[in-house]
Formats: structure tokens, C-alpha cells, sequence
């Protein structure tokens, strides 16, 4: 049998577009044989620790805020996605960095969802350590080993080296998906990740 083709998905857990994409992606696992590789994007790097205000960062007041989740709303809506009003934008480092490190350990592809599920729908700061060792614990992960990994950074050079190759393809909004060379930049409609998976002759299950 041929090897399965692999699709990187470049995301980050504090994009809403990648929430949503993700869910379409799990839709073509289940009818493609290819393997998914999330690459960590630096979305918004320079966000302080304590986070920030989405006023603050799309510079406008709380009505267009308020209506920017009523349309996010309705898509999730019809995705089927649960979702609730963001107020906040958090720093998504050290919990790539933990994702990274998940994904060494048996079942740890689950936490990708768990963290956009924390901080889309419980709406919690998903740069706090505490909050990622809750969503690690959710996984049945080790919390005692992802302290460890949190404290000495010992997943820095990963997450470097996905945000290295972001820039080195190009990438400059999320999510992207790219497939043999061929990429899609957005929230494409499954029906157009399925024709990526056509061109690139992907197999069917």
C-alpha cells in the first residue's frame, strides 16, 4: 500500500478560523488516508502575558467586538461547534509548546481540541500554567511531566522550529493547510480541502 500523504495544517489555539478548520480536517481524516501534522504559527507572539483585550487589538469599541462574535457564533453554529463571546485574546506559546510535547506521548493528539475548546468555549487563558496543566490533566496526560516540560522549556526548540518553518513557507495567516507542495490559506470549505485531497491524489478510505 502507498504511504499516506501528509497534510500540515498550520494553526494556532487562539484562532477562531483554525477552531473551525480543524473540525473540517477531522472530516477528511475519517474519509482520506493521510496523515495530519499540526505546525505551530505565531499568531499574535507579542501578546503579554496576562493577555489582551480583542478591543484593544482590533483597535475598535464593544459593539463591533459584540458583533464579531455573533457572526463567529453562527458559524461555529453551523459547523456544529460550540462557542462562546471572546473577550480576550491570550499568549498561545507555552501551550504549542505543550502540544508539542503531547504529541510524543500515547493519546496526546487529543489536547490540540481540549485548548481550543478551553479558551472557545470556557473562555479561559490558555497562557496561564495552571490552565494548561488542567487541559493536559482532561487528556489523562502526565501533569507531573508537563510541569517539567513548562519549567525547562524543553519544547522551545520545537515550537521554534514549526514558527521557522512558517516563515520559510510563506505563511502568513491561519490556518494554512499545505499538501505535495500545493497549500489552501483560510477556512476553506470542506469541499475544497476535499478537492486539494483529489489533486494530490490522495486515497480514499
Amino acid at each position: 500500500m502507498p504511504e499516506p500523504i501528509t497534510l500540515e495544517v498550520f494553526t494556532d489555539y487562539v484562532c477562531p478560523w483554525c477552531y473551525l478548520g480543524d473540525n473540517r480536517v477531522k472530516k477528511l481524516k475519517k474519509n482520506y488516508d493521510i496523515e495530519v501534522k499540526i505546525v505551530h504559527f505565531p499568531l499574535h507572539p507579542d501578546t503579554p502575558a496576562a493577555g489582551r483585550t480583542l478591543a484593544e487589538m482590533f483597535g475598535t469599541g464593544p459593539e463591533a467586538i459584540a458583533e464579531k462574535n455573533r457572526n463567529m457564533k453562527g458559524l461555529m453554529e453551523a459547523e456544529g461547534l460550540p462557542f462562546n463571546d471572546r473577550s480576550h485574546t491570550y499568549n498561545s506559546r507555552l501551550a504549542q509548546e505543550i502540544g508539542s510535547w503531547a504529541e510524543t506521548q500515547p493519546g496526546g493528539n487529543a489536547i490540540h481540541d481540549k485548548f481550543f475548546e478551553a479558551y472557545f468555549v470556557d473562555g479561559r487563558d490558555i497562557g496561564d500554567p495552571e490552565v494548561i496543566l488542567d487541559v493536559v490533566k482532561s487528556v489523562g496526560l502526565d501533569v507531573a511531566a508537563a510541569r517539567t516540560v513548562l519549567e525547562e522549556r524543553s519544547f522551545k526548540d520545537a515550537v521554534d522550529a514549526d514558527w521557522a518553518k512558517s516563515h520559510s513557507y510563506g505563511v502568513t495567516g491561519v490556518p494554512t493547510f499545505v499538501c505535495n507542495r500545493q497549500g489552501l490559506v483560510g477556512a476553506q470549505p470542506y469541499e475544497v480541502l476535499e478537492q486539494l485531497m483529489t489533486e494530490v491524489g490522495a486515497e480514499q478510505r
